[in-house]
């Protein structure tokens, strides 16, 4: 099975776009073009613009307080692969974790934030020991996603 999250990833894009050009046009018809005449509904000009930018920052924000990454999973040849990069106004460094089926021992679900931000923790036979992977973030992963991820895994991991 092969899957991304790539459809995600565009909306959350297109989202931050339309919003960049909406806070754009409300700069210009509030205080360039003068078009707008405050207050509005007993809003003041300043306030009005706190709150919009207030808004517009947290929604440019938010996916990297929630760790949004793109997430490429297959279990398709003899590995397990997981593609990952951060997203939002500042993409990270690509990353990739590669585990042959074979030495694949287990993963972990860990949630944080009240549920918020989820990462997953893949562990690796490796001689006599076990090694660990950094934690994968899988917020941006809707639960249909995750659960797919968690069938494949679980067909390789050993107790």
């Amino acid at each position: 099975m092969t899957f991304d999250n790539g459809k995600t990833i565009i909306r959350l894009r297109i989202r931050l776009f339309i919003a960049t050009l909406l806070m754009l046009v409300y700069v210009y018809v509030v205080y360039y073009g003068k078009q707008l005449r405050f207050p509005v509904f007993g809003i003041e000009e300043s306030l009005a613009t706190l709150v919009l930018t207030a808004a517009y920052l947290l929604l440019a924000f938010l996916p990297l307080l929630l760790k949004y990454k793109y997430i490429y999973f297959s279990d398709d040849g003899s590995s397990i692969i997981f593609r990952y990069y951060s997203v939002g106004l500042f993409s990270g460094s690509k990353n990739s974790v590669e585990i042959p089926k074979e030495e694949f021992m287990a993963y972990k679900i860990k949630k944080n934030l009240p549920g918020l931000v989820s990462s997953i923790l893949l562990y690796r036979r490796m001689k006599n020991t076990v090694a660990s992977y950094s934690p994968i973030y899988i917020s941006s992963l809707s639960k249909k996603e995750i659960k797919k991820i968690q069938t494949a895994l679980n067909k390789y991991k050993h107790n």
